[in-house]
């Protein structure tokens, strides 16, 4: 495991390396963040902002979702991917949304937690981009980056959050997220990263044990 100061100092890295870092989903209220989120489940943010640009312009309230027939959420979202799944938790969150917080989307983790298909990741995404309140999202890049980097060392996405929010101090928890996700889809990628054109490389434990 690496030290808090070892920690900083890769984040400090990452952060002259990505000063743009930020979440890439499209989105102008709170309830289009949500919904943004939970279509991107195995789905890339580029589809997302595809299907939501246009879907955004005609529904983008949860009294919209609440009202439109189950079939039409499923039209809308469609390409991408596991858009039956999808288009039931949207159908429930907004009729839960509209039914028990007034049509707004509420601003707590516990509350959040309530709603169909949110997760922490999702939960964690909508607090801290669209209530700017300190949070981790762990999703399948953070999770691969923070653990090859040496992080932290856990085997699951919330020990992952808890281990990286109990390292780093709380003000970085927010960017830290867009750091680690720009890392992952630019440099440290799945399959193939590109550990040579690594800035970090030196102070990265896969980089020492693969190299």
């Amino acid at each position: 495991m690496k030290s808090k100061y070892q920690v900083r100092s890769i984040l400090d890295s990452l952060e002259k390396m990505y000063p743009d870092a930020r979440c890439e989903l499209d989105y102008t209220t709170p309830f289009e963040l949500l919904i943004a989120t939970i279509l991107s489940a195995q789905c890339t943010d580029v589809r997302v902002n595809m299907v939501t640009a246009d879907m955004f312009k005609r529904y983008n309230t949860a009294e919209d979702f609440n009202e439109l027939p189950i079939e039409t959420i499923e039209r809308e979202i469609k390409t991408c991917g596991l858009y039956k799944a999808k288009a039931k938790n949207i159908k429930k969150a907004s009729k839960a949304i509209v039914n028990e917080h007034s049509g707004k989307v509420p601003s707590t983790m516990e509350e959040l937690l309530k709603l169909p298909g949110v997760g922490r990741k999702t939960a964690d995404v909508v607090l801290s981009n669209a209530f700017d309140v300190p949070a981790i999202a762990v999703d399948t890049h953070v999770f691969r980056v923070a653990n090859r980097i040496g992080l932290v060392d856990e085997k699951t996405p919330e020990k992952t959050e808890f281990a990286l929010m109990d390292t780093i101090p709380k003000r970085r928890w927010s960017k830290t997220h867009h750091l680690l996700i720009f890392h992952g889809r630019r440099t440290c990628k799945a399959r193939n990263p590109l550990c040579q054109e690594c800035e970090i490389k030196r102070r990265c434990d896969y980089y020492k044990e693969t190299r």
